[in-house]
C-alpha cells in the first residue's frame, strides 16, 4: 500500500512522510520542472542540502529524502540490501508522481541509483554518480576495518571519525559542522544503519560488464579533485567504472574530497545544469 501520511502537498522544503508498503521515509520538494532525485551517502543524513539553493538547479523540481535508517525515516527491521532500498526508491518516485527521474547518487547512495537504472530503466533519465562505493576486488575500502572493530568494541563516535577520515580527509569534520552543526548527532543515532545493516548491502553489491550493459541512459561519473590524496580507491573506481561505461562523461569537481557538494556546491551545481539541459537530446545508448 502506497499513501502520502499528509493530506496537503506541503510547503516547499518541509519534511514530509510517505508510506512506501512496510517503510516510511521522510522526504523533501523544491521547486518545479523536469524531477531530479537526490540519493544520499551512509553516516550522514543531509548531505544535499547545499546544493538545494543553488541557483543553477532552480529550474527543476529537487526531491531529498532520508533512505530507510536515517533521520526520521524507518528504522531497519532486520536487514536491508541495495536492491531492496532501490525498489523503495522507484515507489516513492511513483508515489510522488515523478516520471523518468534525473537520478543523482553519492556513494552507498550511488549503488541504489545504479541498481534502479539497471532494473528500472523507464524511470531514469539521467544517472550521476558521486564517487561511487563501488567494491573492487582486493582494494578494500579505506578505513572500514578499524571503525568496524571501535563500533564492535561500543565506541561509535570513534568509528564514525575514523571512518570519515579514512574517506574524506581528516579536516572533513569542520566542514559538515559548518554546514550543519548537529550533524553527527544525528549519525551517532543513525550509526547502528550504517554499520550493522548498510557496509554489508555495500560489499555484497556486484557490478560488471553484464550490469553495465544495462545502463542505458547519460551517465555522469563525478570524482573529487583532491580524493585521490585522500586514498587511492577514489580514482580506482572512477576509472573502473569509465571502462566499463565507455560512454559516460567524466567530472573532476575542484577543490573537494569525497564530501563533494558539501565542499563546492556551486560547481556541483552548474555541471549538473548542463548535463541535464544536454540529455534533452541525448540518443539511448546502444551496447
Amino acid at each position: 500500500m502506497l499513501s502520502l501520511l499528509m493530506s496537503g502537498p506541503g510547503a516547499a522544503g518541509e519534511w514530509q512522510r510517505a508510506t512506501v508498503g512496510t517503510v516510511e521515509l521522510e522526504f523533501q520538494r523544491h521547486g518545479s520542472g523536469e524531477p531530479v532525485m537526490f540519493v544520499h551517502a551512509g553516516v550522514l543524513a543531509d548531505w544535499f542540502g547545499p546544493l538545494i539553493d543553488e541557483p543553477a538547479l532552480r529550474a527543476w523540481k529537487l526531491v531529498t529524502y532520508h533512505r530507510i535508517g536515517y533521520a526520521g525515516s524507518s528504522r531497519v527491521a532486520q536487514s536491508t540490501s541495495i536492491a531492496d532500498q532501490a525498489a523503495q526508491l522507484k515507489l516513492l518516485s511513483g508515489q510522488l508522481g515523478l516520471r523518468r527521474v534525473h537520478l543523482v547518487g553519492h556513494s552507498s547512495g550511488a549503488l541504489i541509483a545504479m541498481h534502479l537504472a539497471i532494473d528500472s530503466p523507464d524511470v531514469v533519465r539521467t544517472l550521476t554518480l558521486l564517487e561511487p562505493a563501488l567494491p573492487i576486488s582486493g582494494q578494500p575500502s579505506p578505513g572500514i576495518g578499524t571503525a568496524l572493530s571501535q563500533y564492535g568494541a561500543g565506541e561509535p563516535e570513534a568509528a564514525i571519525d575514523t571512518f570519515m577520515r579514512a574517506v574524506a580527509g581528516p579536516d572533513y569534520r569542520a566542514t559538515v559542522e559548518r554546514i550543519n552543526p548537529q550533524a553527527f548527532v544525528q549519525a551517532r543515532i543513525d550509526a547502528p544503519t550504517f554499520f550493522e545493516h548498510e557496509l554489508p548491502a555495500v560489499r555484497a553489491f556486484r557490478f560488471g560488464d553484464e550490469e553495465a550493459k544495462r545502463i542505458r541512459v547519460p551517465v555522469l561519473l563525478v570524482m573529487g579533485e583532491r580524493s585521490d590524496k585522500v586514498s587511492p580507491v577514489w580514482r580506482q573506481r572512477h576509472e573502473a567504472l569509465l571502462r566499463l561505461l565507455p560512454h559516460a562523461e567524466s567530472f573532476v569537481l575542484p577543490g573537494s574530497t569525497h564530501l563533494l557538494q558539501l565542499q563546492n556546491p556551486r560547481a556541483m551545481a552548474e555541471r549538473l545544469a548542463v548535463f541535464f539541459r544536454e540529455s534533452r537530446s541525448a540518443a539511448p545508448v546502444n551496447r
